[in-house]
């Protein structure tokens, strides 16, 4: 069977590929210079665009000496916030205001702004054709609306309350004649709706005013009429007359009743005095009476005579007799005069009483009246204030009226918006700048040229070279990698087959020793012309390891006569074959097992026959290539472009993505992969566990080592794991790795050789041959 290796295997020759820029540099720099020089043209011919702007500040317009008395500075302020500017830039852009610059301006008369006038006639001939709309079928205001729409840009400068108007056109007195008519127009708007808005509050006012008056005097008649039928006469102090004289009342009553108190306690006095024949000078009443003043005043003459006589004369003398006499008669007279105070105060006394039982009668009356006064003045209350809302709403109408019809007599309305900055004439066309579009055009047609020249490059191979491994030319066979001597013309007895060697022997030798032959001479009798030995395989990579036809029967197929007869080489080093190896594996029960090859590439062979011969028997069976090159995998898969176990260490693919079958056996293989071997060896730690994870997964996982050293494959083993060593020539290079191997743990090292071995063709099997 012929197998045909993958033509992928290529890599991209970039020297070629750039080298490839300088091969066309004469068409490259055609191809920018015909561009270029289109791109003047146009810029040159194309037709002048200019753009003009004008700025509009929102902003309250009203003085503080014309502000309505009523309204305070922020209630009567315009709403100025982001809405509000968007507002108003909408208000500026609608079409009303548009349609107002349009009539003015004159402009459906321009062909800038109509395409129907002047048309052309290949647009005539479009649309006849019906390759183009009719401008004819849209309105004449339509079609300028919709020109001035794509040329005009309103938008409010950023952080600002002024918005901008730009406008383009192909005159630049236009250009700037436009945007300042947009404004203007805007700003008589504005004043047109608040001289509009004064005058329809005029309007409203007035009939209000009308009525309110009428239902003012209305309302204070009613008042007047319940006051005069409740009788609830106003007194002082904004008092009903009744709650007035309920008050006075009861202070002339307080009054009365302090007299009368005053008058029975001083009664009370002098009666007590006089009971107790007590000194009358200490009551202030009885010694305020003229006639007792005087009594008093002849008793002391009396007394100071009565003292006089007795000096000269005896108490029995008559004229003391007789002072004294007169002197018994005045104190008489004095208690007698005492009594009629006594008895004018109790008068006074009961006048008071009697006063104070009027007056309680009087107040009893008017509390009556009050209180009835009291339950009429809510009514009236009432009323008062219905007139008093009425009366202040009239004044408050009044007021504004007054202000609007001011306003309105003198058409003074503050609009809140300014022209800030008129529009220029522009004196430099915006469109089209004949250096930004040459350079960028050379730059673009360089860029596209190059893109081109590359991509054409690719194309056509001449950038490609095969990559390292990689195998274009068809294969008859997959050899095994062999001797400079003839493999022998008969296969081997079962007796003849290798044994093993217990690798400690190795131990005890030296190093340097010399080991003897390991093949004999070899004896070949031809009986018709040689044959020719057959040639190496070219490839670079290692194939899978198979036995090689004898070539007795290689001869035979093309000419019958020739004879070769091959002596068998014998094995002085104990090295087993691939059977022998495979049934190790398996009676052993061995879950890993290892391959060192440090021959390089092609000793790799062994690992890939004995994972196929364990394949066959039933179990299992997955290869893991850890070789630099692939040697192990690229046989089994025809290709190095799968992922692989770098891919699974740089976490650029799962397990399921990097596991592939093997096209000759039952057996599954990781291949090295295509990620960047550097980013993968970081995450080396990890592969314990994922040989841990392909133990549970498989019965046997086989480890393609390459020419690793002990160290190198410490990372790999486990329970139940074998070590082998791959071996095609006995030589010193083979004695030290393994010598190296048993002194660094691995004593029980096996050494196995792909040679000999001769893969069944059993029908329905898979082959490589």
């Amino acid at each position: 069977m012929s197998v045909q290796s993958a033509a992928a295997d290529v890599d991209v020759d970039l020297r070629q590929l750039f080298a490839s820029l300088a091969r066309n540099w004469l068409r490259i720099l055609l191809f920018v210079l015909v561009v270029t020089g289109l791109a003047f043209a146009f810029a040159s011919l194309a037709t002048r665009h200019y753009k003009a702007q004008t700025q509009v500040e929102i902003a309250p317009r009203e003085s503080v000496y014309t502000r309505p008395a009523g309204s305070n500075n922020d209630g009567d302020k315009p709403i100025l916030d982001e809405q509000g500017v968007a507002t108003q830039v909408q208000i500026i852009s609608s079409n009303e205001i548009l349609k107002q610059v349009a009539q003015k301006l004159g402009l459906a008369r321009l062909p800038e702004f109509d395409e129907t006038i002047n048309m052309s006639s290949l647009s005539r001939m479009l649309i006849l054709l019906g390759l183009k709309n009719d401008p004819m079928d849209i309105p004449a205001d339509e079609r300028v609306l919709k020109k001035m729409r794509e040329k005009l840009n309103v938008f409010g400068v950023e952080k600002t309350r002024i918005i901008a108007i730009e406008f383009s056109s192909e005159d630049p007195k236009l250009a700037a004649a436009i945007p300042d008519a947009i404004a203007a127009a805007y700003i008589a708007g504005q004043g047109a709706a608040k001289s509009e808005s004064n005058t329809a509050a005029a309007d409203f006012l007035a009939p209000e005013i009308a009525d309110l008056s009428k239902q003012v005097r209305d309302a204070e008649a009613k008042v007047a009429a319940y006051r005069g039928q409740s009788d609830l006469l106003m007194g002082g102090n904004n008092s009903t007359l009744a709650t007035q004289q309920l008050a006075e009342l009861s202070t002339e009553l307080s009054r009365v009743r302090a007299n009368r108190a005053a008058a029975e306690g001083t009664a009370d006095s002098v009666r007590k005095a006089l009971q107790n024949g007590g000194s009358l000078d200490s009551l202030p009443e009885v010694l305020s009476s003229d006639l007792i003043q005087r009594l008093r005043e002849r008793q002391v003459e009396l007394r100071a005579n009565i003292a006089d006589l007795s000096t000269t004369m005896l108490d029995n003398h008559p004229r003391v007799r007789a002072a004294k006499s007169q002197l018994a008669d005045l104190d008489a007279q004095i208690r007698s005069e005492a009594q009629k105070v006594m008895k004018g105060l109790v008068m006074q006394a009961d006048a008071a009483k009697a006063r104070e039982n009027q007056l309680v009668a009087d107040v009893n009356t008017l509390k009556a009246a009050s209180a009835q006064a009291g339950e009429q003045q809510v009514g009236l209350d009432a009323l008062q204030r219905d007139a008093a809302a009425k009366r202040q709403q009239l004044e408050l109408y009044l007021t504004n009226y007054r202000e609007a019809a001011s306003r309105q007599d003198r058409n003074y309305v503050p609009v809140d918006a300014r022209v800030s900055s008129p529009a220029s004439v522009p004196s430099e066309p915006y469109f089209p700048k004949v250096g930004p579009i040459v350079g960028a055009a050379a730059a673009a047609s360089l860029l596209l040229a190059a893109v081109f020249t590359l991509l054409r490059e690719l194309f056509s191979g001449r950038a490609m070279r095969p990559a390292t491994g990689a195998r274009f030319a068809p294969i008859d066979e997959v050899a095994m990698p062999t001797t400079a001597r003839q493999e022998p013309a008969a296969p081997l007895e079962p007796a003849a087959r290798l044994e093993p060697v217990v690798a400690s022997e190795f131990a005890n030798r030296d190093a340097g020793a010399s080991w003897p032959e390991t093949v004999a001479e070899s004896e070949m009798t031809v009986r018709a012309q040689p044959i020719a030995e057959p040639e190496p395989a070219t490839e670079p990579e290692p194939e899978p390891a198979a036995q090689a036809e004898p070539v007795a029967e290689a001869v035979s197929a093309a000419e019958p006569e020739p004879v070769v007869e091959v002596q068998r080489p014998r094995s002085v080093l104990g090295e087993i074959d691939i059977e022998k190896a495979a049934e190790k594996l398996i009676a052993s029960g061995a879950a890993r097992a290892i391959f060192v090859s440090p021959e390089g590439d092609e000793a790799a062979a062994s690992a890939v026959l004995v994972a196929r011969e364990v394949s066959d028997a039933g179990l299992r069976v997955l290869l893991l290539d850890l070789t630099a090159s692939g040697a192990a995998s690229r046989p089994m898969l025809d290709s190095g472009l799968f992922p692989g176990i770098t891919d699974l260490l740089a976490s650029q693919a799962q397990f399921s993505d990097v596991i592939h079958a093997d096209l000759y056996s039952d057996c599954h293989v990781i291949p090295v992969g295509t990620a960047d071997p550097v980013r993968a060896m970081r995450a080396a730690d990890r592969l314990p566990i994922i040989m841990q994870s392909l133990t549970t997964a498989y019965d046997l996982v086989v480890v393609e080592c390459g020419p690793a050293d002990a160290q190198g494959i410490s990372r790999l083993g486990g329970d139940a794991t074998e070590v082998f060593l791959s071996m095609l020539e006995p030589d010193d290079e083979v004695t030290r790795a393994a010598v190296k191997l048993i002194e660094s743990g691995y004593p029980d090292l096996t050494l196995v050789t792909p040679l000999g071995h001769e893969p069944p063709g059993t029908p329905g099997r898979r082959s490589a041959a």
